[in-house]
């Protein structure tokens, strides 16, 4: 005993003399006392940097201190300090998960003390078991909460403009390996804290070289000045946070592999945007497939974290004024949906290194001005605040060391709830409806039923299918498993409350099965036999068949979403090949083909082969052949896809579609508007949805800053991607607008998606579309009922009379009676007052006999709503989906909704790719 204790003794001597010896840098000290532009703003937990002697802090490696005014730093200058780090300190490693589409690399930091850092994997399988309660009894669980370590995730730099993440994770980093006080040290020991410091490096770049080329000059905030690169990704803009249930871009799948591969229990996602600190718990409504649990910690957390920044007199943290609760789809959502907890914060950001003086008067949360002292903000800002880039860096660390501090303190009771919510969701599956959710084998698009397939695979929900019986090919969600609750979330409608008290904060409903054309049956009951079942463990893959015989090839068209790259891929392997659509019903053997079908006519068995097994696409061999008045050729379009310099959020959505579909495409801008000769390289030209009216979209980003060249330099090689730009100040101009107009009246074919349809009516490009107002409307994305109004048009082949589309907020067109053949699709399934025949008496006509009203074959109207919610519904139905209006020899297509959306609603695509197919058959 007298051993242990002189030991201990001896332990506890040299611990102390250790932190003794411990230096401060005070001159780190004193750059942040001035860095920050006032005391209150100043906790004490982000003084006392170490001055260590062998492992170099930011200041000894960059040469200035973490938030020094002007400076920020690039992903290769960040990956190379954390690289010194690891090389310098066994508390860090780091490791490559991910590639971005612009092949810069997605690293992982991993931070802990000795044991953790010597047993990583150790502690990585504990996670794993527990988080499938199937595979760790009750018992076992407390075994291994015992000896398990949480896992603290924090993501930083997911939008390129909220800039201070990526700096502050540095200083973090090297405060965790350097400093032995006390609670730092019990963080090291008690925690594993994972680090992506940058999770969408292409932005990144772009942005730090935007702020050197740009925006640092800036002396005032409020003056209009683009303070944004035009592009952050390859693809996604703002939207990168809005990828959680697609999983398509490489920052997503980063995020993913991360939370897979760990279980951490808490993801903390670091954004910039409200005064001064805003710790998420959101107003609700909140998504009614969240565990209470991890509803009870959100609200926990939040305040332990206010409470620590308020015992440091540090004003202006609040919490649930801000965001909802209800949209799964953010990245950091894969903790929320897999019995996590992902949690959030928007500290106030300045767009770079700069000090400005930011006017708070005007800013409102939740109805309340952000100056306001409520319970959730208990020591609110001033009206205006000198706010420095340091000042945003204390308070993202102060916050971050305050969950760390929280999630050391009470590992063991966030081990019990993570584990609890994975036996809540498994006992939810056995007793409670649904039992299951069954995919049948039959579907109008297979492929697209394969893909949903693969989607919930992503989202690591287990599915089955049937390899006997007569049920054989069809796939089974069972769901006694872990992550029953995502499964419920996303095969089934949502009821957002019309009561809510505050707009929601994006879409409202995400029902897979209405986004992607694919019947779901979701049952209260398991009516198969598990002997007949086996897992689905790799990507499921639908290779289409061909039947019949004959030397003719058909293709019955339901709006498949391959057809058009299928027919794009034939004209590359055989440009001899035709290919016709065919506008009448058309018999060959015992197949009847509605009309929008396909016939194809000189292709090889080989290519038809081919089709079937790499499109998904069932054909039809037949010895008959339509004749040529029933039939019209196809003539594959040269596209090219129009972005704004304003807002290329939308468009590189649509740009990342045609990608995956394997459409080709060229992308033009305003100076190809106004270079004129359109309709010699292009016969469609299709404008995405992209904010603002038909004055920006001639005028573009205001000259008042150009010219500013989005040019790739040696000073700044990270611009001039994926295009560029000598300037991009200035809109196409009327020359441009001139030049649109000639390309349609020449023949061409202009799309607009959504918003952009203002550009195309309020420019004049058409004359005959005029807004509509709908008086109290509230449409945010929600799937609603649409009808067809004229179904001999190609652009509506292969859908039925009614079906859902996905639809948001945005504008409404109408035209006048006379013109209404030029709408095709109704929202609703009730017609414009101004389309109900008139049956009163006629005077100077005979009276006429009163017909009683046909009643709907269901015997009532299909819902408008079908999966979220919609105020003032009857303001919207009757109006117009989609136009077709003839200017000169071609058309304009306008959508008044997005179709293309986030890559999410594959539904509605075949509706663009119709028009593509038959671009040149729309009158």
């Amino acid at each position: 005993m007298k051993t242990r204790f002189y030991t201990g003794l001896l332990f506890c001597l040299l611990a102390f003399q250790s932190i003794i010896a411990q230096e401060i840098d005070e001159d780190y000290n004193a750059k942040i006392k001035e860095y920050t532009t006032d005391p209150r703003f100043l906790p004490s937990s982000i003084l006392d940097v170490v001055d260590h002697p062998d492992i170099p802090s930011p200041k000894t490696h960059f040469g200035q201190i973490i938030g020094s005014p002007g400076i920020m730093h690039g992903t290769k200058e960040i990956y190379a300090y954390y690289q010194l780090l690891a090389e310098k300190s066994p508390h860090l490693s780091m490791q490559q998960v991910e590639t971005t589409e612009e092949g810069r690399a997605i690293y992982m930091v991993v931070i802990g003390g000795d044991d953790s850092m010597n047993r990583l994997d150790h502690y990585k399988n504990q996670m794993a078991k527990l988080s499938d309660p199937r595979i760790t009894d009750s018992d076992q669980a407390e075994a291994i909460i015992a000896d398990a370590k949480p896992v603290y995730y924090l993501n930083g730099g997911m939008h390129s403009t909220e800039m201070g993440s990526p700096e502050m994770l540095m200083e973090l980093a090297y405060r965790l390996i350097t400093s032995e006080d006390k609670a730092i040290e019990y963080i090291r020991e008690n925690l594993i804290v994972l680090i992506n410091p940058v999770s969408e490096p292409d932005g990144r770049d772009k942005q730090v070289d935007w702020y050197h080329r740009y925006s640092k000059a800036r002396t005032d905030w409020d003056d209009n000045f683009p303070r944004s690169t035009p592009y952050w990704g390859k693809y996604v803009f703002h939207d990168n946070n809005r990828d959680g249930l697609q999983v398509s871009q490489a920052i997503t799948k980063g995020i993913f592999k991360i939370f897979f591969d760990w279980h951490p229990l808490v993801m903390l996602d670091l954004h910039e945007s409200v005064p001064l600190l805003y710790i998420s718990t959101g107003t609700g409504p909140y998504n009614e497939q969240v565990d209470p649990i991890t509803i009870g910690e959100w609200q926990i957390m939040a305040n332990s974290d206010i409470a620590s920044l308020a015992a440091q007199g540090m004003p202006g943290a609040f919490t649930w004024a801000f965001y909802d609760g209800w949209w799964p789809g953010y990245g950091i959502w894969v903790a929320n949906n897999h019995n996590s907890n992902g949690r959030f914060y928007e500290t106030f950001g300045n767009a770079g290194a700069n000090t400005y003086m930011r006017d708070l008067s005007n800013a409102r949360y939740a109805g309340d001005p952000a100056t306001s002292r409520e319970w959730y903000r208990p020591d609110p800002p001033t009206q205006k605040v000198y706010w420095s880039a340091r000042n945003n860096i204390n308070y993202m660390q102060a916050g971050v060391l305050a969950s760390l501090t929280y999630a050391a303190h009470n590992g063991e009771q966030l081990l019990k709830n993570f584990y609890q919510k994975g036996v809540n969701s498994i006992q939810k599956g056995k007793t409670e409806g649904p039992k299951s959710f069954v995919i049948p084998r039959d579907q109008k698009d297979p492929a697209m039923a394969a893909y949903l397939v693969n989607q919930l695979r992503a989202q690591k929900i287990e599915v089955h299918q049937a390899i006997s019986g007569d049920k054989e090919g069809d796939y089974v969600i069972l769901l006694d498993q872990p992550y029953r609750n995502l499964a419920v979330n996303l095969l089934t409608e949502q009821n957002y409350p019309k009561e809510a008290k505050f707009p929601p904060y994006d879409d409202i409903a995400w029902t897979l099965g209405y986004l992607y054309g694919v019947e779901v049956e979701k049952s209260d009951s398991v009516a198969y036999d598990t002997k007949d079942l086996k897992i689905v463990s790799e990507d499921a893959v639908y290779k289409g068949e061909i039947a019949g015989s004959g030397n003719n090839y058909f293709l019955d068209y339901q709006a498949q979403n391959t057809v058009l790259p299928a027919l794009y891929w034939l004209k590359s392997e055989n440009n001899k090949s035709e290919v016709h659509v065919i506008e009448n019903e058309f018999i060959t053997g015992s197949d009847t083909l509605g009309f929008g079908s396909f016939y194809f006519k000189g292709i090889s068995q080989k290519q038809a082969d081919y089709i079937a097994s790499n499109f998904g696409l069932d054909l039809i061999r037949g010895s008959e052949q339509p004749s040529s008045d029933d039939v019209h050729a196809v003539t594959l379009p040269k596209v090219a896809i129009y972005h704004t310099w304003f807002n290329t959020q939308d468009e590189g959505w649509s740009r990342y579609t045609f990608e995956q579909r394997g459409i080709p495409y060229t992308s033009i801008d305003k100076d190809d508007l106004k270079a004129g000769g359109l309709r010699a390289k292009f016969d469609v030209i299709l404008v995405p949805r992209a904010r603002g009216n038909g004055a920006d979209f001639i005028h573009g980003v205001t000259t008042e800053f150009g010219p500013m060249p989005f040019t790739k330099t040696d000073e700044f090689p990270s611009h001039g991607f994926p295009d560029s730009s000598s300037d991009i100040t200035g809109g196409p101009g009327f020359l441009g607008i001139e030049n649109l107009k000639k390309f349609v009246e020449e023949g061409g074919l202009i799309i607009t998606l959504d918003n952009s349809t203002n550009m195309v009516a309020e420019t004049g490009i058409v004359r005959n579309l005029e807004s509509y107002s709908a008086s109290g409307l509230f449409h945010p994305g929600s799937v609603v009922t649409v009808k067809v109004k004229q179904s001999e048009s190609p652009v509506l082949y292969g859908f039925p009379e009614t079906f859902p589309i996905f639809r948001g907020n945005g504008p409404l067109y109408r035209v006048d009676l006379k013109d209404r053949d030029m709408m095709l699709l109704q929202y609703g399934t009730k017609p414009l007052k101004d389309e109900i025949e008139y049956s009163g008496p006629i005077m100077g006509m005979p009276d006429q006999e009163v017909k009683e009203k046909e009643k709907p074959e269901s015997g009532k109207d299909a819902p408008y709503v079908r999966s979220g919610m919609v105020r003032n519904e009857q303001t919207i139905i009757g109006q117009g989906t989609i136009f077709n209006l003839p200017v000169g020899k071609g058309n304009v297509l306008a959508f008044t909704f997005d179709p293309l959306h986030r890559y999410l609603n594959h539904h509605d695509a075949p509706l663009v790719w119709n028009a593509l197919i038959n671009w040149n058959h729309l009158r």
